[in-house]
């Protein structure tokens, strides 16, 4: 006879000649020679010395595991004390039921996509899940649509959203719901006189329909594009150069009505648009800056002109004046006097005679 302990937390498995025999709890025992003692620690998981399914046949040792099996399509998340310890991949597990350790499970049949059980959502950003996840992030500022297997599932709001993998094809398309602006750069047009130019215009625009701009619709931005385009054409093609030089407010508004309306049937709202340049040919642009040259020269002739006629029936009014007031005559004649003097720096006074006399003499004359 031998003596084994069995401490606390612990539980042994007697085998004898290869075969099971009965479990000890904690506590001492007596065994033959013959017999042979397992011991395990009840907070770790069992790992069985012979086929598991010949130690189930007891009832006594059934009792006393979880037994875990799991197919193929499946996975188990484990929990000790409510705390997730790992995944379980297909097979069959033991562990052991005790008060140190409080073992939960949860299944989850991979064959289908959505996820059903309550799974947190801090667990499913850890590692050991992720391999059998396909997370979609749809942001703040977007829109989304679900499809499996090319199917419309539905749409999907801003947050992050968790698919099991399989074979299943899951597909999102997302759409952008911020104002955008859209640039159609050096376009190259020909005006009613038949005058070739380039125009850069600009539209801003928001997608208001989901279901239009992506269902209904291959590529709205490139339609769209094409449509602001053709339009923007044809009303450069019913006016000339000068008509689109003056009306370049008017033609933005009037593009921006026209295309707003057929933009509705791609899901898009347009907000405003304009044209940013207008771009004309290195001869077109001489002849303009000759023309415009030739103009200022007319204008400034124009004012001069003017200022002199302004000055001639300044100087015929003075006159009229003068002829009629001798002393208004006088006071001008000094005042030309004063302004002659103060341009002479020496003056010369030669012979007899009184020198303030001769001094009014030669300012007189």
């Amino acid at each position: 006879m031998k003596k084994v302990r069995i401490n606390e937390g612990k539980i042994g498995l007697v085998f004898k000649n290869g075969n099971y025999k009965r479990v000890l709890t904690s506590g001492n025992y007596w065994l033959l020679f013959s017999e042979k003692v397992y011991i395990y620690n009840l907070s770790t998981e069992f790992f069985a010395p012979v086929k598991l399914e010949l130690l189930l046949q007891n009832i006594d040792l059934e009792n006393k595991l979880n037994i875990i099996e799991v197919l193929d399509n499946e996975i188990v998340l484990k929990y000790e004390n409510k705390i997730f310890k790992g995944v379980l991949r297909a097979g069959k597990y033991a562990f052991w039921k005790s008060k140190i350790n409080n073992y939960t499970f949860t299944k989850v049949d991979l064959s289908k996509v959505e996820i059903t059980e309550t799974i947190s959502k801090s667990v499913l950003k850890k590692a050991e899940l992720l391999q059998y996840l396909r997370v979609y992030v749809v942001e703040s500022y977007e829109k989304a649509i679900l499809f499996l297997n090319g199917k419309i599932q539905e749409v999907l709001k801003s947050g992050t959203y968790y698919f099991w993998k399989n074979d299943v094809n899951i597909k999102i398309e997302k759409v952008d719901l911020r104002q955008i602006q859209l640039e159609i750069s050096g376009q190259e047009m020909l005006t009613k006189d038949k005058t070739a130019l380039r125009i850069n215009f600009y539209a801003q625009y928001k997608v208001v329909d989901i279901n239009k701009a992506l269902l209904d619709n291959k590529n709205f931005e490139k339609q769209l594009y094409i449509l602001i385009q053709l339009v923007l054409r044809e009303y450069i093609s019913a006016l000339t150069l000068d008509e689109l030089l003056e009306n370049k407010i008017t033609i933005a508004n009037k593009v921006s009505d026209d295309v707003g309306k057929k933009a509705m049937t791609l899901g898009v709202q347009i907000l405003d648009s304009g044209i940013r340049d207008v771009i004309l040919p290195g001869e077109i642009k001489d002849i303009m800056n000759q023309v415009l040259i030739a103009q200022k020269k007319a204008q400034a002739n124009v004012i001069s002109r003017r200022e002199e006629t302004a000055a001639t029936r300044s100087l015929l009014n003075t006159a009229k004046l003068m002829e009629d007031n001798a002393m208004l005559f006088k006071l001008k004649e000094m005042e030309y006097v004063e302004k002659i003097a103060d341009k002479i720096g020496e003056i010369t006074v030669a012979g007899s005679g009184n020198v303030v006399e001769q001094l009014k003499t030669i300012f007189s004359k």
